[in-house]
């Protein structure tokens, strides 16, 4: 039986107000949504297009 384990939800450091967005590793995707809403849908993105989009954002 497998055991089912809470991802654990970060916010960037630069967060001000709440006006963010969370993101956690869920196995074999990166999960984000609205830190403003916990219980908010969850957009899913695999690992590499994460690190993609993470490398365009430092630009």
């Amino acid at each position: 039986m497998a055991v089912e384990v809470a991802p654990c939800w970060r916010t960037s450091s630069y967060t001000d107000n709440d006006n963010c967005v969370e993101v956690a590793a869920l196995g074999t995707a990166v999960g984000v949504r609205d830190s403003k809403v916990a219980d908010s849908a969850v957009i899913t993105i695999n690992p590499a297009s994460w690190a993609c989009l993470i490398a365009r954002a430092g630009r």
